[in-house]
């Protein structure tokens, strides 16, 4: 296995393991795109507390960059952009009846034009 770790904290080691066929420069780019999405998401504060405090983001993060053990996004800007829109959704348990509504009908548009 080709292990891969970079410590921009003090607190903090961020690993990744591939095959010891991988290209090692896209193991450490895919490594660097995590770390500088995860600072992005604690705004520059990369420590346990705040990694604790905002661990939902930072999963799914980790999902939008790696699918299944397949790297599928190297820009932290797009993977960033993805995590907030996510975030942004509202359960419909909080949302109003035209919310749900409106929702719905997005949903139904976006399976027709696919």
């Amino acid at each position: 296995m080709n292990c891969k770790y970079v410590c921009f904290s003090v607190d903090l080691l961020f690993y990744i393991i591939g095959p010891n066929d991988e290209n090692e420069l896209l193991l450490m780019n895919t490594l660097t795109t995590f770390y500088e999405t995860v600072s992005a998401i604690l705004k520059k504060n990369v420590e346990k507390k705040a990694l604790f405090e905002k661990i939902d983001s930072i999963i799914l993060a980790a999902d939008e960059l790696i699918e299944g053990g397949v790297i599928m996004e190297v820009d932290p800007g797009n993977i960033l952009n993805r995590v907030v829109i996510k975030q942004e959704e509202i359960p419909f348990s909080e949302q109003s009846v035209t919310q749900v509504l409106q929702t719905a009908k997005e949903g139904l548009k976006w399976s027709l034009l696919r």
